[in-house]
């Protein structure tokens, strides 16, 4: 969507989100929001417990209305949930709202960036590896629906990530108002 007022990061967890996010949200002088992060600071609970005491059904609901909330601001780079993409209502929100960039990563990337992580409650399985390629099968697709960008995986290398990054979406998004009638509750 161009032009757009904020920038939608999307892509499996470990691509690096929240990283590249802060890192574009002060390039580009807009306020950054982590989706989890929010959902979070907002419940007082944490993503794991809210899987374990509501299910993931309880959490996607809790996850889109926190969505619905944040795209009601302009100006903001938001890096949202690896799962956020599995609801329609949410990729429509998404497109409506911002431009969505879709950071991809492997299940061998994030099987490698996330080997210490043990808060992640989809990853509460022996078989870590199986269970990422699982996800990667059904989410991919919704990704791809979803985004005006695809960054490609050389400009994710580590070394010039945020210039090579900034770069490509500088290129691609025109920063801009939305369409506010849109909106959910507009």
């Amino acid at each position: 969507m161009n032009p757009a007022p904020n920038l939608i990061l999307v892509g499996p967890m470990g691509a690096g989100k929240t990283t590249l996010g802060r890192r574009l949200a002060q390039h580009f002088g807009l306020e950054f929001h982590d989706l989890d992060h929010e959902l979070e600071e907002h419940t007082g609970a944490s993503v794991a417990l809210i899987f374990e005491l509501e299910g993931e059904a309880g959490f996607r609901n809790r996850e889109r209305a926190m969505l619905e909330r944040l795209c009601q601001v302009d100006g903001q780079v938001l890096a949202t949930g690896g799962g956020s993409v599995l609801d329609p209502g949410n990729r429509a929100l998404m497109r409506r709202s911002g431009f969505v960039v879709y950071l991809p990563a492997t299940p061998a990337q994030q099987l490698a960036r996330l080997k210490r992580d043990r808060q992640r409650p989809l990853l509460a399985t022996p078989d870590r590896a199986a269970r990422l390629q699982e996800l990667a099968e059904v989410r991919e697709p919704l990704y791809l629906e979803v985004a005006d960008l695809v960054l490609p995986e050389s400009v994710l290398a580590p070394e010039r990530a945020i210039q090579r990054a900034a770069e490509a979406i500088g290129q691609a998004w025109q920063q801009g108002k939305a369409d506010t009638s849109s909106r959910i509750g507009a």
